[in-house]
């Protein structure tokens, strides 16, 4: 069985993403949507609401589960017989990140790959953080959210 993981803070959870998470589910038969704390960022949702957000994205794809973890995702990996991370890349700036984060990676887990997905012409430009920018600003962000989701975070971000 192919497993792969696909790591990220998803705060929110954008039609980027979900276009990664679609596309993983075809190439792997498992795939864990791992649902992660990075230390540099301030969330405006609870891991728990991430979860929830990202499970109702998913409901349709079986073979896809999202989880909540607290450590290094090569460390996840390790503990779970995973080998292959799923990593979205949508220009120059989110390669030398990823090519760091892989570089220690493999320090930790040797035996992990890092598959990067590129994300559809129309998806390159979006970003969690612009979306929460847009929301500060009270910009319709319907069109880079899974619909699924758009009008929870519109409204959980006006409180």
């Amino acid at each position: 069985m192919r497993k792969c993981v696909y790591p990220g803070s998803f705060d929110p959870i954008s039609n980027g993403h979900l276009d990664i998470i679609k596309r993983a589910s075809k190439l792997f038969d498992e795939v864990h949507v791992i649902v992660g704390h990075n230390l540099l960022k301030k969330y405006i949702y609870t891991i728990d609401e991430r979860i929830d957000m990202i499970n109702e994205c998913v409901k349709d794809l079986p073979n896809v589960k999202v989880i909540a973890y607290d450590g290094l995702v090569a460390q996840y990996c390790k503990e779970n017989n995973i080998n292959i991370m799923v990593r979205g890349m949508r220009n120059y700036s989110d390669y030398e990140n990823e090519f760091s984060l892989f570089q220690y990676n493999r320090d930790i887990y040797h035996e992990i790959e890092t598959v990067i997905l590129m994300p559809t012409t129309r998806l390159q430009v979006v970003s969690s953080s612009s979306i929460r920018e847009l929301l500060e600003f009270g910009v319709d962000i319907s069109k880079y959210v899974p619909k699924c989701v758009a009008e929870k975070i519109t409204n959980k971000y006006k409180k």
